[in-house]
């Protein structure tokens, strides 16, 4: 399995110069290429690398393995490109959004993430630092801070490209580190999974992870963001700048959190975890106005990334279940109403008279459709 670490770069101000011009000659070396890409329909590493190759290098002050990385990262762009069109993922042909991405080449930001490979960027892990090469030469003894098992995990496993981001002012480092994949132990049952808006989880063992303390926490951001966009001052801009991303890396923060104890729980008991499939949910529903922020800003689907990784890397089976009617059927008779759900939190069957919290219910059923779907997923397949 693959796991990314990221370490926080510490440039001196002439360092974080360099990193800056190099992050801007390789985009707009990128800008080119991919110019060059859509005008003449090159969609193979090599014809375009053929194509650009000599002008990269010589307009955009790259050495041979930059140029080159630019030049990867360009195609891997127009390959996402291409299969998020067929896929759907852009809207229909004839949508203002699949015309624009289709009818202009790709543009990379000016400081858009830049990937380097072994021969370009090197690692001192007991010194904790890295060599890197810039527009400006090679920096050498580029100081980094990390965690002490982000350390071990570097040591141990890492593999591949790194890649060199800004994000707010601050530099950091992306590594890509392959660990071996655990074996995954035989469920003696399942923890089935409800999420929720409301209550951001409920387990079928009545377990609940509230979601209030999150939305509280977007309401009072939403309001500070109001107040000081109001006051139109350079001051008030700053703050403004400083306080990006805030409320999302505390949403992850507590996707984290969640997701790390429920693990551990089904760990502990020897259990797997199953999941409401969930995807193309926000297509499916229509909202008042007031409720779009609400269901946009709503956190389901990292939630259910965390799961599976960390389920993953502790060989605890996870299992994604067919997510109809879960809130609306009696996990004892099979009875499937809209009625059986009188109100949001209340659940009570209209045949059976069973009556618990909704959302206890609903990951119940959850608990039960992943017990029928694990017989197949596990079945021999037939001889033939």
């Amino acid at each position: 399995m693959k796991l990314v670490v990221q370490v926080k770069l510490l440039p001196t101000p002439g360092q974080a110069s360099a990193l800056e011009a190099t992050l801007r000659a390789c985009n707009r070396a990128a800008d080119y290429a991919s110019t060059i890409a859509f005008e003449q329909s090159l969609t193979s590493r090599n014809d375009l690398q053929r194509a650009v190759y000599t002008d990269v290098k010589a307009t955009f002050g790259l050495s041979a393995q930059p140029a080159v990385r630019a030049v990867k990262k360009v195609v891997d762009a127009y390959a996402t490109l291409k299969a998020q069109l067929k896929t759907g993922r852009l809207g229909p042909a004839h949508s203002k959004r699949y015309r624009k991405a289709t009818t202009s080449p790709i543009a990379f930001r000016t400081d858009a993430a830049q990937p380097f490979d072994d021969r370009c960027l090197s690692w001192q892990l007991d010194a904790r630092t890295v060599s890197i090469w810039t527009v400006e030469g090679r920096l050498k003894s580029l100081r980094f801070a990390c965690s002490a098992d982000q350390l071990k995990l570097l040591q141990g496993h890492r593999k591949g490209e790194s890649d060199l981001i800004c994000r707010g002012g601050k530099w950091f480092l992306i590594a890509t580190c392959d660990l071996p994949n655990p074996e995954v132990a035989e469920p003696v049952d399942w923890i089935g999974v409800d999420r929720g808006i409301t209550n951001l989880a409920t387990t079928s063992d009545g377990t609940n992870y509230q979601g209030r303390g999150l939305t509280r926490y977007r309401r009072h951001q939403a309001c500070k963001r109001a107040e000081l966009q109001a006051k139109r001052t350079r001051s008030a801009t700053r703050r403004l700048s400083g306080r990006t991303k805030r409320e999302q890396r505390h949403a992850t923060h507590v996707n984290h959190r969640i997701s790390k104890e429920i693990v551990a729980v089904a760990q502990r008991t020897g259990r797997g975890i199953a999941v409401e499939a969930l995807d193309g949910i926000r297509d499916r529903v229509r909202l008042r106005r007031d409720q779009r922020a609400t269901l946009s800003s709503w956190p389901f689907h990292q939630l259910g990334q965390h799961l599976a990784y960390k389920a993953k890397r502790a060989g605890v089976a996870f299992l994604e279940v067919d997510a109809a009617y879960t809130s609306q059927q009696c996990p004892r008779c099979k009875h499937t109403e809209r009625a059986n759900r009188p109100t949001r939190d209340h659940f009570c069957c209209r045949r059976c008279g069973l009556a618990g919290p909704a959302d206890v219910v609903a990951g119940v059923n959850v608990r039960d459709r992943a017990r029928s779907a694990w017989v197949f997923v596990t079945a021999p397949a037939p001889s033939p």
